[in-house]
């Protein structure tokens, strides 16, 4: 289970690196990226602006500590201190990085001779860290029995913050990807090591295939529409085939839904890596331990 957590974490890392890498790194990326501004900017309607930024003002730091609190109420409760230490480090150590990552090292040039107020670097993207990054120490958290309801009614906030984002027109598309692969990084690198520590164990009882049906369902319906619509019409724009800096509207519309499918795509890869697992229960609790036969003595006569 840890080899297969830290794998997924180096791809995840991987992955990262390449959106930014190609869309921030690169004329045609960076082209794309503004005309997805300039489209929301011209098509979005102020209405919608100003329902995505009361969205977005809600995820301040009092929320975000209420966020943790929560966490760390639910661990103590179950009494898992591990793993109570490994939900509220995937928040931590997500927004730490991504502060780091965005203000130190991943800097974003001008390569297109862009107006100043497109020049602002914000990769990735710190909201939708946030958002990511307490839906996965959630998930982590809960009892796995709770968690594909969990997860289901979460996400659609989760998901939809990155989404929001592009509508309120504070980041690019690429920003809400490499935070929500930023976020999957830290949540597999932790839960690697409880892993190794023998506190990834297979779930009891019953699978609950219908609840996890309704959270895989409208994910996967998410994650097929999001990518497939935004990334055929970023394919076409990317590739010159349909310019998308002289179709503003075009590139906005794809990079909306890139933003909104990506996140899903996410959520369900790390719900696909603990299917089945219990999590942050010691391997030589009372709990895990399976009785086995009784061995007694015959009784002899003397």
């Amino acid at each position: 289970m840890s080899a297969r957590l830290v794998a997924a974490g180096g791809v995840a890392a991987g992955l990262g690196l390449l959106v930014y890498a190609g869309l921030v790194r690169t004329a045609a990326g960076q082209r794309w990226e503004n005309a997805v501004l300039a489209g929301r900017a011209r098509d979005e309607t102020p209405t919608a602006v100003h329902q995505a930024d009361r969205v977005l003002d809600h995820i301040t730091v009092m929320s975000l500590g209420t966020a943790v609190g929560v966490l760390v109420v639910i661990g103590a409760v179950r009494r898992r201190p591990a793993l109570t230490a490994v939900a509220v480090g995937t928040v931590a150590g997500s927004l730490a990085l991504s502060e780091v990552l965005k203000r130190q090292v991943l800097g974003r040039p001008d390569l297109v001779g862009a107006p100043p107020h497109l020049l602002h670097n914000s990769f990735p993207s710190g909201h939708t860290t946030i958002a990511m990054s307490v839906l996965f120490g959630l998930a982590l958290i809960v009892p796995y029995r709770l968690r594909a309801a969990v997860v289901g009614v979460c996400s659609l906030w989760a998901t939809g913050v990155g989404a929001y984002t592009v509508a309120a027109g504070w980041h690019r598309p690429s920003d809400t990807i490499g935070a929500d692969l930023l976020v999957l990084t830290v949540a597999c690198g932790l839960t690697a090591v409880l892993a190794r520590t023998g506190r990834v164990r297979p779930a009891p009882g019953h699978r609950h295939p219908v609840g996890s049906l309704l959270v895989v369902v409208p994910l996967v319906g998410a994650a097929v529409l999001g990518l497939g619509t935004g990334g055929l019409l970023a394919a076409g724009a990317l590739s010159h085939a349909v310019p998308a800096w002289s179709r503003p509207g075009l590139a906005y519309t794809a990079g909306h839904a890139l933003a909104a499918g990506f996140s899903a795509v996410t959520t369900l890869a790390l719900l696909t890596l603990l299917r089945h697992c219990d999590l942050g229960r010691p391997g030589g609790s009372r709990e895990s331990r399976t009785p086995g036969p009784v061995h007694r003595r015959p009784m002899t006569r003397g």
